[in-house]
């Protein structure tokens, strides 16, 4: 008898890894334990007379037993296993997690109504977590049918406790899923918002672990869900770009148009898949609809994106402009706005373009804008503005009228980040006046400096005041710059301002960067990752000191 379960605990410690347990594994290995160590209670209880009656070594089985059971276990051995070992193992029944199918399960599979499936929940009925998985999925399907019910099942007590019984076992209930499954509950929560972080985890794990095959729908459907709710987890995006490459030939133009938009939310660049997506709009050159060449557009801007190879980078913007030159007027205002921000982004707008959505026509219904999304509307115009006035030298209007160019109590009502108040601190302590610097400066191109400095030609702080401000709404100051003097601008950029897992800027900060250089500033770039590495105040104040002389130097050396 000490054989087999010698058996047994030889296959809890193969469930376990050499190094660092994962958490799946954990919970599955410490489930084993659990059982170890009932079965060694009960056996205990077994007589002499019966060991000869028992498996073999190696040949141990447990019988199969209701979720409750194993759940329960640990507080009340004795009162869930047979007094008898050898009745146990006479069942000779495989160990598994899924209970057989019973009544509730045709109940859940029969239900056409939301209610049917929340009287489940307080019908007596003894579910468990595999069940509440279920009623979850079947919900998903009715309500696609009459979302009018989703507002009521919000609000539905059972239907949170429906939830909580989901996450309270995510982990042991992930385990037994197939990648349709899969699919069905991520599309469920992102359907809801809900960012069930346990259970997002659980499927992330599995979806890497396992090696079964994701066909193309499941990979969209998967895209769009970590997508919506905003999960990072690299190797699953590292897997969906991978596995969704050889598909692109097959796609349509709209769920190239949708895959790029997930992934941009991801804030998730793939060299090649992105690639694919060009090439993929430039065979349907005739036939893509304008607005899925928007969406493709504006992902690529957002993650700031151009093709590698040039010619294939004229062909797509070839393209765009083409299919824009008739259409883009009779777009949504808001979209027209969006879409030649983006090409602004991407250093491609052209002024035919940039006056279609700088016009009075166009701008004066978001200059009082009151809405979140009105304001962020008027904020690319802004930036519009700035592109044209600073990158397109030989622009002649319209422009944006200059009330519109004041910034509003928005762009400084922020909360201050760590960072930035670091920054502030440190540099304020190296200027030593507060007449030699300006903190959150609010400018007429619609981005807020962190800092603002002039250096004489000695590397010396000047005083800012009565010195001329092109770049404030309305500008201001009167004495032009002494001769030699530069102009400097902290910009610090936060972990948001990059893509995923890369040190390049997304597309709204290089933008950013580009117009403040644009306006006669030399750039501080002050990124995160560089200051977390940076200890004491010494240490601060030198970085920032380097990184000034630097940006004078290379100035200079132009």
């Amino acid at each position: 008898m000490k054989g087999d379960f010698l058996g047994l605990w030889n296959y809890v410690l193969a469930v376990l890894p050499a190094g660092p347990c994962p958490q799946p594994q954990a919970a599955m290995a410490a489930r084993l334990v659990k059982q170890c160590t009932c079965l060694l209670r009960e056996a205990t209880l077994v007589p002499p007379a019966t060991a000869p009656a028992m498996a073999p070594v190696g040949r141990l089985r447990l019988a199969q037993v209701g979720r409750r059971t194993l759940t329960s276990s640990a507080t009340s051995p004795s009162s869930h296993f047979p007094r008898s070992l050898s009745g146990l193992l006479k069942k000779e029944h495989v160990f598994s997690a899924r209970p057989q199918q019973q009544e509730v399960d045709r109940l859940i599979e029969k239900a056409t109504q939301p209610e049917e499936l929340l009287e489940l929940l307080s019908g007596g009925h003894r579910l468990h977590e595999n069940h509440a998985a279920l009623v979850l999925i079947q919900l998903s399907r009715l309500l696609s049918d009459k979302p009018e019910h989703k507002a009521s099942l919000m609000q539905d007590a059972r239907f949170q406790q429906l939830l909580q019984l989901v996450n309270s076992q995510c982990l042991e209930l992930v385990e037994q899923f197939g990648p349709d499954e899969l699919r069905k509950v991520l599309v469920t929560l992102a359907a809801q918002n809900r960012r069930s972080v346990p259970l997002l985890r659980a499927i992330s794990y599995h979806l890497v672990q396992k090696p079964f095959p994701l066909t193309k729908g499941v990979l969209l459907d998967l895209a769009y869900a970590y997508g919506k709710l905003g999960f990072q987890q690299t190797q699953v995006f590292q897997r969906l770009a991978a596995d969704l490459l050889p598909h692109v030939p097959g796609l349509t133009s709209g769920e190239v148009a949708h895959c790029a938009k997930s992934f941009a939310l991801l804030k998730w660049l793939s060299g090649p898949l992105f690639e694919a997506f060009v090439q993929h709009v430039l065979d349907r050159a005739q036939t893509v609809p304008v607005p899925h060449l928007c969406n493709v557009l504006l992902a690529f801007a957002h993650l700031n994106f151009r093709p590698e190879r040039p010619e294939q980078e004229d062909q797509f913007f070839s393209l765009v402009h083409k299919k824009l030159d008739s259409e883009l007027t009779g777009l949504h205002p808001a979209l027209q706005v969006d879409v030649v921000w983006a090409l602004c982004v991407l250093r491609q707008a052209r002024e035919a373009e940039l006056r279609a959505v700088l016009r009075p026509e166009l701008h004066g219904q978001f200059l009082e804008a009151k809405s979140p999304k009105d304001q962020g509307t008027l904020r690319k115009l802004l930036h519009v503005n700035a592109s044209a006035q600073l990158e397109h030298p030989g622009y002649a209007g319209p422009c944006l009228p200059a009330a519109a160019l004041v910034p509003g109590l928005s762009a400084l009502d922020r909360k201050v980040t760590p960072l930035q108040k670091e920054l502030q601190d440190t540099l304020k302590g190296l200027l030593g006046s507060s007449d030699r610097g300006s903190f959150a400066v609010p400018t007429q191109y619609g981005w807020v400096l962190d800092a603002e400095v002039l250096l004489d030609p000695d590397g010396q702080f000047l005083p800012l005041r009565n010195f001329v401000a092109p770049h404030l709404a309305p500008p201001s100051g009167s004495q032009p710059l002494p001769p030699g003097a530069k102009r400097l601008a902290f910009l610090r950029w936060e972990f948001p301002s990059y893509s995923s897992r890369s040190r390049d800027l997304l597309g709204r900060f290089a933008l950013a960067r580009r117009h403040v250089q644009a306006a006669g500033f030399l750039v501080v770039d002050v990124p995160y990752y560089e200051w977390l590495d940076l200890k004491s105040e010494w240490q601060k104040g030198a970085y920032l000191k380097d990184k000034m002389r630097k940006a004078v130097a290379e100035e200079l050396a132009k």
